[in-house]
Parts: C-alpha cells; sequence; structure tokens
C-alpha cells in the first residue's frame, strides 16, 4: 500500500431514471445493481467497492429522490440521508433534457457540505447537440464550486474522466473493506433484485411498484442451487396479472430470472416462485422490515 493511498465514500444522487444505477455498474466495471427505464427502480442504498493498488472507492447507489407517499418511499428516502451524513464525495445525476429548475430542487434539498461532481448525463439523447455547451456553460454558472461534466453512462461518452474527477477529491486514507470485496450485500440480496429487474420488465402499470421479493430459502447443492422466493403484492387482481393466463406469465418471469441468476452466481439454479398478498404493504412498518426496508 502506497503512502498517499487514498480511501473515501463516494455517494450518488440525483431524480428517480437519471442514470445513477447504470452509471455505478459502469465505473464498477460488474453489473450490480439492477437498472430499469420505469422509475423507482433502485429501492434499497447499495454499496459498491472498487479497489486499486493506490486507492479504494466505496461507492453508493441512492434511491432516486421523491416527494414519499408511502412508508416504503419514507425508508427510501432515509437511505439518501444516511447517503449524505457519510459522504466524503458527492456525485450528482441529472438528465441533461430536463429542465435545470428539476435539478435545483434536488441541489437545494441535499444542502451538500462535500465536494462535488454533477454529470449532465443522456447527453446522447439530445437531438441538437450545438446546445450541449451552452447548458453546461449555465450549470457551471450556477454551480461554481462544483466540476460539471456531460456524459453518456449509457453510451460511456465522457465516462474516462469521472474516476479522475472523483480521486482529484477523495481524501487520504486506509480502505474499508478487504480488497477482493464488491459490496456490503449478500448474493441473496441480489438474487432477489435480479428477480424484481425482471418484474419491472415484464409487467407494466403498477405491478412493479407494488411487488417485492423476499427469498425464503438459498440451498447449494453439489450441482446447483435452489432457490425459493416469494413476490409479494398488493392486491388479489395483481396477483392474477403476476401468474398470468394457465401460469404463463409466471412462468416467462422464472425463466428469464434463472439466466440472470445463473449468470450471476456462475452455476446452474433451480429457482421457484410464489405469488403472496400483503394487503398495503408499503405501508406497513412490520411487513417492510420484514422485506428488509429498514
Amino acid at each position: 500500500m502506497s503512502e498517499s493511498y487514498k480511501s473515501g465514500f463516494v455517494n450518488i444522487f440525483g431524480a428517480p431514471n437519471a442514470g445513477k444505477s447504470t452509471l455505478l455498474n459502469l465505473l464498477l466495471g460488474e453489473r450490480l445493481v439492477i437498472v430499469s427505464p420505469k422509475v423507482q427502480t433502485t429501492r434499497h442504498r447499495i454499496l459498491g467497492i472498487y479497489s486499486e493498488p493506490d486507492y479504494q472507492i466505496v461507492f453508493s447507489d441512492t434511491p432516486g429522490i421523491i416527494e414519499p407517499k408511502y412508508k416504503l418511499h419514507q425508508k427510501m428516502m432515509l437511505q439518501v440521508k444516511s447517503a449524505l451524513e457519510d459522504a466524503d464525495v458527492a456525485v450528482l445525476v441529472h438528465d441533461i433534457n430536463l429542465p435545470a429548475e428539476e435539478f435545483e430542487m434536488i441541489a437545494n434539498s441535499l444542502k451538500l457540505k462535500v465536494p462535488a461532481i454533477l454529470l449532465l448525463n443522456k447527453i446522447d439523447k439530445v437531438k441538437d447537440k450545438s446546445t450541449v455547451e451552452p447548458l453546461v456553460q449555465q450549470y457551471r454558472a450556477q454551480y461554481p464550486a462544483w466540476d460539471v461534466l456531460p456524459v453518456s453512462a449509457k453510451k460511456e461518452t465522457n465516462t474516462d474522466k469521472v474516476l479522475p474527477l472523483i480521486l482529484k477529491h477523495l481524501p487520504e486514507g486506509m480502505p474499508f473493506y478487504p480488497e477482493d470485496s464488491i459490496s456490503d450485500r449478500n448474493e441473496r440480496f441480489f438474487v432477489a433484485e435480479m428477480i424484481r429487474e425482471q418484474i419491472y420488465s415484464l409487467y407494466e402499470e403498477e405491478i412493479p411498484y407494488h411487488a417485492a421479493v423476499i427469498i425464503q430459502s438459498f440451498e447449494e447443492k453439489a450441482t446447483l442451487s435452489v432457490i425459493k422466493a416469494d413476490i409479494i403484492v398488493s392486491r388479489e387482481t395483481q396477483k392474477v396479472i403476476l401468474i398470468g393466463k394457465g401460469g404463463s406469465m409466471i412462468k416467462q418471469l422464472g425463466i428469464n430470472a434463472r439466466k440472470a441468476i445463473e449468470e450471476f452466481l456462475q452455476c446452474k439454479v433451480h429457482l421457484e416462485l410464489f405469488v403472496k398478498v400483503r394487503p398495503k404493504w408499503r405501508d406497513n412498518e412490520n411487513y417492510l422490515r420484514e422485506y428488509g426496508y429498514n
């Protein structure tokens, strides 16, 4: 370990669907957090650990900042608050195609006291590319103490410049985790998230937002892992939609999720899914605690 070893918490903030999770996966070089074009995909604060001989960055993906409507939302925003308290560097992600006023509300709510890097994401979707630089200058004028960089996390445009900006602000210190760690979460957590990601992919309207996934058993055998998971929904009608006609939808969900889990675990998987109805679980303190939203 070098004498000038650096380490710190680099926490990522922004509105729902700004591209925070895509960015984190790219910076880590690992598909650690689930991604969906639907908003509010990230519900938990997830640490991603990136270690090199001279530094360790503990990245933190946080739920998109929203006005809470349910206790679930309140729990999500408490995780944002927690990330604010331990951040050494803040990375803010904003969709450059959205009004500056929307970002201003988020920036004001964060009240940052640490070095900040503003990434104006999704420049690949800007129709008139000549408007990008004036927009960047506008944000630089408004936030003169911050580094401002236009990027496309999806197309990997300018993203190679993000890490050097982070290292510029990262404090000196000892590593927080062993160098072979990639996250503070266990395999059960990531398996549940992968099932939830496929729910976001397969189902429309309210289903993804009313669904939670709980791993009931995870048994590693000689030739395969046997996983049993409950999918929690709020209403009987949602259960019917999740299962589909003749069980067609739940079967497809199982196939898609099993493929993703096998790729992640690097082994064969036998996956069993069960759908259960828990009315108003998103507003029930006991259910939320049971489902890992502490």
